[in-house]
């Protein structure tokens, strides 16, 4: 997971336990391990992080976008944070898709 200054996260709401078929393609999207997902859905954490301005953000950035567009598709709600300088707030999907395009275009 992220452990940057800036970065945007997202949360799946309530703790569904999902079949393998799902985490498998959420971990096809994410590349964390099923194991990995499922605990961190049951324990309310984020099932991805994407640094704003790391190395990676060319990499993470669309893997966030791509895990947001898959749950959204099996009507799943989803809980976004934005994380800059130790202190997270909860954002919108919308305003999290305009930070990712901002971040995009500047970088």
């Amino acid at each position: 997971m992220s452990t940057a200054d800036s970065a945007l996260s997202i949360t799946i709401d309530g703790t569904p336990d999902l079949p393998g078929e799902v985490l498998g393609a959420l971990y096809r999207i994410t590349g964390r391990s099923r194991d990995e997902l499922r605990r961190s859905i049951l324990a309310g954490e984020p099932v991805y992080s994407a640094d704003l301005f790391g190395p990676d953000h060319h990499e993470v950035a669309p893997r966030l976008e791509k895990a947001c567009d898959y749950l959204a598709g099996l009507g799943l709600g989803m809980i976004a944070h934005e994380r800059v300088d130790g202190q997270t707030d909860e954002i919108t999907l919308d305003t999290m898709r305009e930070i990712l395009a901002a971040a995009e275009s500047a970088g």
